[in-house]
């Protein structure tokens, strides 16, 4: 049973590109290793930026000097 565990910052996905999400890491998961959809489980987590950092610097900050 395939285990995916998808990780994004907190900055309101929608429920729509949630989903899209979920379709897309299953539907990888069936045609590049042949796995069964009905036991792919897609987990997303949503993070706060200030609990997420790049490099030694929170993503918050980061973002600002992009």
């Amino acid at each position: 049973m395939p285990y995916v565990n998808i990780k994004i910052t907190r900055e309101g996905a929608t429920e729509q590109q949630k989903a899209a999400l979920i379709k897309g890491a299953t539907d990888l998961l069936v045609n590049v290793l042949d796995k069964n959809p009905a036991t792919t489980v897609v987990i997303i987590d949503e993070v706060d930026m200030e609990s997420w950092g790049i490099s030694g610097i929170p993503v918050k900050e980061l973002r600002k000097t992009l």
